[in-house]
């Protein structure tokens, strides 16, 4: 099947698009619209996809009209940037039993990913980061997978996929290509003590929303580290985001939200990323629509200011930092980007591990990790990343 053929265009009608004298974003997007031809997918960086799917949607029902009304508003803002190479490809549609829409989007996406073009997924409800992992599968990638999300959405093993089970499903699949997985802005109240445990034991990362309100700049190495990010827009704070049937009082703020895209779209690893339950039915004056597009906005600017600094390969623009400690045997070493001025941690491992997992041994941190380590005390992402690797 081509491409075109998982696609709806989309109906003119249902998007305010920009009629000002100034070219707004939409001017700058290749949109297939009705009436216009599939857009061409060649020298594209971008390609944002909406998908009209929330069957398997808890207490959300409504959330697959999110992707036009999402669409509404990035529209009207001014570009981002100089050159944009973007294609909006339209809709995916629901499909008959939603393991045909679950093919749909991961066939989709495991295309663009072969293109080298990062898709934008607009949901739609958050269990299509299920269909979103798979397309990894299907290209025999092993990554790391980033939510920001107030809860861990683990459910019982023999639960059916949904919104809140679908990293159950990942975890449990077979076979495995999932290195790591963290949540970031988790609310105690919502995470039974078992969840957190099992975390724990997973090596898996979670930080809690007070943790990383107080600094956000330590969010930027988290998101750095990331293959792909799934976005629950439920983890913003219902005064930010009320168009969610699950918001809640507290959570990140708007600005916050941004902030995060924007240290997201600047990483070099990061290759897809979804905005999951928006709920129009729900929303108050299109505002939780409205921050969206603006979080998509925040993130494609940081893409058009990436800087490709990862230090897979050449090392030579990097300033090398070498610690010493007494719980290690060897030294733990850090790379500091001169361009700028990002923190990487190298996890001592045989040839033939680096060469399966070429893209985990190096480790975002930040600085605080290097002074942490001068203490002598080892950063617990270094430890992490060693016993998965070990």
């Amino acid at each position: 099947m081509e491409l075109v053929d998982f696609f709806e265009a989309i109906n003119p009608d249902k998007v305010q698009f920009p009629e000002l004298e100034r070219k707004r974003f939409g001017d700058f997007v290749h949109t297939y619209l009705h009436g216009s031809h599939f857009p061409a997918l060649e020298n594209m960086d971008i390609a944002i996809i909406g998908v009209l799917e929330d069957r398997n949607a808890f207490n959300n029902t409504g959330c697959a009209l999110a992707p036009d009304e999402i669409r509404s508003y990035l529209y009207r803002l001014f570009p981002p940037a100089q050159k944009l190479k973007i294609a909006d490809l339209g809709n995916i549609p629901a499909g008959y039993e939603i393991k045909d829409t679950y093919f749909a989007l991961s066939t989709v996406l495991a295309e663009l990913l072969e293109m080298n073009i990062l898709p934008i997924v607009l949901g739609g409800s958050q269990d299509l980061t299920f269909a979103n992992y798979m397309a990894y599968e299907n290209l025999g990638r092993i990554i790391n997978i980033v939510a920001i999300d107030s809860e861990f959405d683990l459910g019982e093993s023999h639960a059916e996929l949904n919104s809140r089970s679908y990293l159950t499903k990942i975890i449990l699949h077979q076979p495995n290509f999932l290195f790591n997985y963290t949540n970031i802005g988790y609310q105690s109240y919502f995470v039974d003590q078992e969840a957190i445990h099992l975390m724990k034991n997973l090596l898996f990362d979670s930080y809690r929303l007070g943790m990383l309100t107080h600094d956000l700049q330590e969010v930027e190495p988290l998101v750095r580290n990331a293959d792909m990010l799934s976005v629950d827009i439920s983890a913003v704070r219902q005064s930010d985001a009320p168009g969610n049937q699950n918001a809640t009082p507290n959570g990140f703020y708007g600005e916050q939200l941004c902030q995060m895209m924007r240290f997201a779209g600047m990483s070099d690893k990061l290759s897809s990323i979804g905005f999951y339950e928006v709920n129009p039915g729900c929303d108050i004056n299109g505002q939780t629509a409205h921050l969206t597009a603006q979080a998509v906005w925040h993130f494609i600017e940081g893409f058009y200011q990436r800087q490709k600094d990862f230090p897979i390969k050449n090392k030579e623009n990097y300033l090398k930092y070498i610690v010493q400690t007494d719980e290690l045997s060897e030294d733990v070493i850090f790379f500091k980007s001169k361009r700028t001025d990002r923190w990487w941690m190298e996890v001592n491992c045989p040839t033939s591990v680096r060469q399966k997992y070429e893209r985990h041994y190096l480790v975002p941190c930040s600085y605080n990790d290097y002074l942490t380590a001068c203490e002598n005390d080892i950063p617990d992402r270094w430890w992490q990343a060693y016993q998965k690797l070990m």
